[in-house]
């Protein structure tokens, strides 16, 4: 048994569609770092076989869950006799961007990899994260990463400390239409790793322009302006934010959206100012400020926490 296995979320701190592939899959560069805002699962080992989730996630059917899928690959691959009964609480927001399903399979496959024993090195483990998804690998990779291809050929980054208010609009955002969208900007200049890492060291050595502790973005994410022109509630939420001073960019596909901070103090500040002035704008006649499904302070994380379930 495992129990209170953590599956945390991740951010793209710039996102770049570079190119495209003949076979159509889009060509990136992003950071990923890991933020302290978790799915938990849960692991029960069956002696039959058989894998199965102990209570249905509402909107993902059996057949498209990435638990059960990835317990299934490892299962296959390993040849191991021994199943699983997988429970799951999300926290993470579905169709947010913050890759909660990408998170909760690769802590299936860390977990299961201990739990049965089969014992997968990372780089193993990270060969089956791949089909399952272009974001599944960095969450086994375990660490800040710098990724180029379609999202699977990591470097590991080092990063300064830093904190995150996370909004998540009243909005979902389905990957695949973002990603197939004629106006979707597909040729920004590559850059490299040096230009990312020098730019953040600028930033950390406090000469950045800041308002209120928030650290400036580097680069861009070029899904932004395509889920902005379909999605009206998060072009709204980041203009609302903005016009209160925090500045946000959006992760991944959306719909979420994120602030960085220095301190995570001064991100814990930002949302109780944020949430004090909602509630008086709230009161209102007239209000016309956006709903949130979440707004939550995040520490950025300096690695994952299951990297060192992993021996090598």
């Amino acid at each position: 048994m495992l129990y209170d296995v953590p599956a945390p979320a991740k951010l793209n701190l710039f996102l770049h569609v570079v190119g495209r592939r003949p076979d159509g899959y889009h060509l990136l560069q992003t950071v990923f770092r890991f933020i302290g805002l978790y799915d938990t699962l849960h692991f029960d080992t069956r002696a039959d076989g058989r894998i199965s989730r102990a209570a249905d996630l509402p909107g993902v059917p059996p057949e498209q869950d990435l638990t059960l899928r990835a317990a299934r690959a490892l299962q296959q691959a390993t040849g191991t006799r021994l199943g699983a009964q997988i429970a799951l609480e999300k926290v993470i927001p579905q169709g947010g961007g913050l890759g909660g399903g990408s998170s909760d399979a690769a802590s299936t496959l860390i977990a299961l990899n201990r739990l049965w024993g089969t014992g997968l090195t990372r780089r193993e483990l990270m060969a089956l994260a791949l089909p399952l998804g272009a974001d599944v690998p960095v969450f086994v990779f375990g660490q800040s990463a710098f990724a180029e291809g379609v999202g699977e050929v990591l470097t590991a980054v080092t990063l300064p400390p830093a904190a995150y208010l996370v909004a998540q609009p009243d909005a979902s955002v389905p990957t695949a239409s973002i990603f197939s969208a004629p106006d979707l900007t597909r040729d920004t200049p590559s850059v490299t790793i040096a230009d990312f890492l020098a730019e953040q060291d600028f930033s950390a050595g406090g000469n950045a322009a800041e308002a209120g502790g928030l650290a400036r973005f580097y680069g861009k994410n070029d899904l932004e302006p395509v889920v902005f022109r379909r999605y009206p509630e998060v072009h709204g939420a980041a203009q609302w934010l903005s016009g209160h001073g925090v500045h946000v960019r959006m992760s991944g596909s959306g719909a979420c959206l994120f602030a960085q901070y220095r301190t995570e103090q001064q991100a814990v500040l930002a949302q109780q100012e944020i949430t004090a002035t909602m509630r008086v704008a709230g009161k209102s006649i007239g209000n016309t400020q956006p709903g949130f499904r979440l707004l939550r302070a995040c520490p950025g994380l300096i690695e994952h926490p299951l990297r060192n379930w992993i021996a090598r």
